[in-house]
């Protein structure tokens, strides 16, 4: 379609004005059969926490000891702050880094859904825990530097103006950077506590497989348009940067789990 080559999307107009006049979206235009797919994948998998019986979990959760309470509360907590630096950096950068229009609205699901994501552990907190709870959690969430370090680490490449660096930033953070977390409701799911909650971070978990393999599948795209020695350095990028992202992880899970007895089991499954 000929107007296509003088016109950009209103994306394209605000962060690259070059005169060029706006076209609307062309869901009848599909550039990429990969994105109607994963549009259909992702609408067709919504959901709310409201929607989840986690008052079921009520009587479990008070069965637990105060430590148990805080390890789960905590772990909760830093799951949020990395879900709302996805949701409100991450995906919204994909949106001026996408290759068609309809990536750019899948991007923009995405960061709503990674919105949903946070609000679940609010919704969890809501059911669960106490007022004083909540607030230490997210007390330490700010002064826990190993943590702060892993969501720090991925923020420079979503803002920087590299955009395969910041498509491998969004891969890893629902592709590997949340997995330790999850580790624990999966644990006491398997014996037989808090289960409810446990459906919640199933939910979750589809949803991130969903966006890792999507930012995956755009940077392999790109990726393969370039010269081989600039794919051989992004090779190295990526495996430089999940190696940091490793070592960050493990020093966060020790501190995390360490007095449970928890910690091994929590880096294997991450």
């Amino acid at each position: 379609m000929g107007y296509y080559d003088h016109s950009q999307s209103p994306v394209e107009f605000a962060y690259n004005n070059n005169g060029k006049n706006m076209r609307a979206i062309n869901w009848n235009d599909i550039k990429d059969e990969k994105d109607l797919e994963v549009w259909n994948r992702v609408t067709q998998n919504f959901w709310l926490p409201e929607k989840i019986p986690v008052s079921n979990d009520i009587s479990s959760w008070n069965q637990l000891s105060d430590d148990w309470q805080q390890l789960i509360t905590r772990t909760f907590t830093g799951l949020t702050l990395l879900d709302t630096t996805q949701s409100s950096v991450g995906d919204v950068a994909q949106i001026k880094n996408s290759q068609t229009d309809i990536e750019q609205a899948i991007y923009a699901n995405f960061a709503f859904m990674v919105a949903v994501h946070a609000r679940s552990y609010g919704t969890i907190f809501s059911t669960l825990c106490t007022s004083e709870q909540i607030e230490e959690a997210h007390e330490w969430v700010v002064n826990n530097d190993a943590l702060q370090a892993r969501a720090k680490a991925v923020i420079p490449y979503y803002t920087g103006n590299d955009p395969l660096k910041s498509k491998v930033a969004a891969a890893i953070m629902p592709g590997f950077l949340l997995y330790g977390g999850f580790y624990l409701p999966f644990y006491l799911a398997a014996r037989g506590k808090l289960p409810n909650t446990a459906d919640i971070i199933r939910l979750i978990l589809r949803d991130k497989v969903i966006h890792n393999y999507y930012s995956g599948y755009k940077y392999q795209l790109a990726v393969k348009k370039l010269a081989p020695a600039k794919q051989a350095e992004m090779k190295k990028f990526v495996f430089d940067f999940l190696d940091k992202l490793i070592d960050l992880e493990k020093k966060y899970l020790h501190e995390l789990y360490d007095d449970f007895d928890l910690v091994d089991d929590a880096i294997h499954f991450s």
